[in-house]
């Protein structure tokens, strides 16, 4: 199974939160066995189980078992990194979750967080692709700066209509009634929170599309460069190949079988292998030309919808958007504003 990892900045507000009850950052990481030298590298990237190590050992030593509902108030926007930047000039709380989803691979792959509106409810859930980080702390954590998140940057405090865990409940339940007001749904089949659809809507206090465009062009660069250093020997010829094609038109998986030599059924098992399909190739392939042909002048998005070999510009724009967030004419504004 492929090992999960999370950005070193994560570490902090466990510190913080060591700190706050009179212990000792840094005899604590001795204690634990945590290199702290790790954190002066703003690129370093832990395994997600040693996040969960840390999380569990702080709990131990400071005797506080609802760590995972405290955390939230030692985290900055500066601990998510270029995602928190990104977030926080976002117009409203839809752009800053879809920001969120976006781009949190950046933080970590071992968590998926996804939202939708069900009649007049905001539902957010969250998945835990690391079996290391599907335990309580982490889970409570989750939810617990998500909605701090959410107050932060609308200055105003959501009100939770349900909250749901998929972990069992612990013994005393009465921190939950304070840090979400309601006590939590223990025992779930999902890790959910529930609230009122308006809060998408809310405008965020900080908000400034410049300062975002720009945070937003280093996130697909940085989402770009850890892509390229995640992909596998096999991953990369794939690619290589692909964009050599794209001129010519967008290979099938038998065509593409046929070039390596190998069943359909072998390159597929060999991608899988490396984590990756066939089909996220081919999205990963037109969504970095795409966003390379956007930031250029001269060429029309119907013409970069033929280049990517889209029947329709409309399916072109309808795929960029799920990329991205935004349309291509979007996309294109803000970039020519960045750099002018």
């Amino acid at each position: 199974m492929r090992r999960s990892y999370t950005a070193v900045s994560m570490v902090f507000p466990i510190l913080k939160f060591v700190a706050a009850r009179g212990f000792d950052p840094e005899s604590f990481c001795r204690k634990v066995s945590f290199d702290s030298g790790l954190l002066r590298d703003a690129d370093a990237r832990i395994p997600v189980d040693e996040l969960s190590r840390l999380m569990k050992e702080a709990a131990a030593l400071t005797g506080d078992d609802h760590i995972g509902l405290y955390l939230e108030g030692y985290r900055e926007p500066a601990d998510f990194g270029v995602l928190g930047y990104v977030m926080m000039h976002a117009g409203t709380i839809r752009e800053a979750l879809d920001a969120y989803v976006r781009y949190y691979a950046i933080v970590s792959d071992g968590f998926r967080l996804a939202w939708e509106a069900e009649g007049g409810e905001l539902v957010i859930r969250f998945t835990f692709d690391a079996p290391a980080l599907a335990v309580r702390h982490c889970a409570e954590d989750m939810a617990a700066s998500v909605l701090a998140m959410i107050r932060r940057f609308a200055n105003r405090r959501p009100e939770a209509g349900e909250i749901r865990f998929m972990h069992e409940a612990p013994p005393d339940t009465a921190p939950y009634l304070e840090t979400f007001g309601v006590t939590p749904l223990f025992g779930a089949g999902e890790n959910a929170i529930r609230l009122d659809r308006n809060v998408l809507d809310w405008p965020i206090l900080y908000a400034d599309e410049r300062l975002r465009t720009m945070f937003e062009s280093v996130a697909d660069d940085r989402q770009a460069a850890m892509a390229a250093d995640a992909e596998g020997p096999f991953t990369g010829q794939v690619l290589e190949w692909l964009r050599a094609s794209l001129p010519h038109g967008l290979p099938t998986l038998p065509q593409a079988a046929d070039h390596f030599g190998v069943s359909e059924r072998t390159l597929q098992l060999k991608l899988r292998a490396e984590n990756t399909t066939y089909s996220e190739l081919i999205t990963q392939v037109r969504r970095q030309t795409a966003i390379r042909l956007l930031r250029q002048d001269g060429i029309s998005i119907g013409e970069i919808a033929f280049l990517l070999h889209y029947t329709e510009p409309s399916a072109f724009q309808n795929a960029f958007k799920k990329w991205t967030g935004k349309s291509p004419g979007q996309y294109r504004r803000q970039a020519a504003g960045r750099s002018g």
